[in-house]
């Protein structure tokens, strides 16, 4: 009789132990999900951002919302404050967290033989031979002056071949093709594949001269002088 009583004490005690763990396991559980509900502010994409855009840019593309803490991606950023020197490492879509990974140091985006092109500029490239962009000697983060020619005029009413220096100091991000020796120790001249750092207006003028006229390039110096010079025809060669 003693021993079934101890028995049913014990089944007792095990009993509600067991109500105990399974009630302090759902309490825990409540709180877990409320944690993992708990709202936070994070950096959503709100607007397609290009690769190589600067942080400092981003701004108006981006936008504070607020997530279940359990849906925010470790690195997500709260703010863009300190990021400012950065550049988006990859092209970002609306939708996306604004991961602090997803932003870099712009130099390591810049492959090996090429510099970054500044905010507010775009790329062309057009093709030269090494007596038309000093003898092959340029390399990029060079600076140079566009020179263009035309065989009749770069007007309307045609007129006599002209040429004109017409932009200074244009960054040069990449030269490919560089002059090479052959066995006879002349310096080979293939073309080379020359990119630069423009405005669209810019480039406009050079694509055109590039399909209908020639280009020409000059190394310039931080101290070379920048006035503008008059277009050289005909009439004016010897003056």
């Amino acid at each position: 009789m003693k021993s079934r009583l101890v028995a049913g004490a014990a089944a007792l005690v095990a009993a509600i132990l067991g109500v105990v763990l399974v009630i302090s396991y759902a309490n825990g559980a409540d709180a877990r999900a409320q944690a993992g509900m708990k709202p936070t502010d994070v950096l959503v994409v709100t607007k397609p951002i290009p690769q190589g855009t600067p942080a400092a840019n981003i701004g108006d593309s981006v936008q504070l919302k607020s997530l279940p803490a359990s849906a925010v991606a470790p690195t997500a950023l709260h703010s863009l404050d300190g990021m400012s020197a950065k550049v988006v490492s990859t092209a970002l879509q609306p939708g996306e967290q604004l991961l602090s990974d997803r932003l870099a140091d712009p130099s390591s985006l810049t492959a090996p033989g090429t510099v970054p092109v500044p905010a507010g500029l775009q790329e062309v490239s057009f093709q030269l031979g090494a007596d038309r962009a000093v003898g092959g000697r340029l390399q990029a983060g060079d600076v140079v002056g566009i020179f263009l020619s035309f065989d009749h005029g770069a007007v309307s009413s045609g007129g006599p071949e002209s040429t004109a220096l017409v932009y200074h100091m244009v960054l040069i991000t990449n030269v490919q093709g560089a002059q090479t020796a052959d066995n006879s120790g002349k310096p080979a001249t293939a073309p080379l594949m020359i990119t630069a750092a423009v405005t669209d207006a810019q480039a406009t003028k050079i694509v055109f001269a590039a399909q209908f006229g020639t280009i020409w390039l000059s190394k310039e110096q931080a101290s070379s002088p920048q006035g503008n010079s008059a277009t050289v025809d005909r009439s004016k060669v010897y003056q």
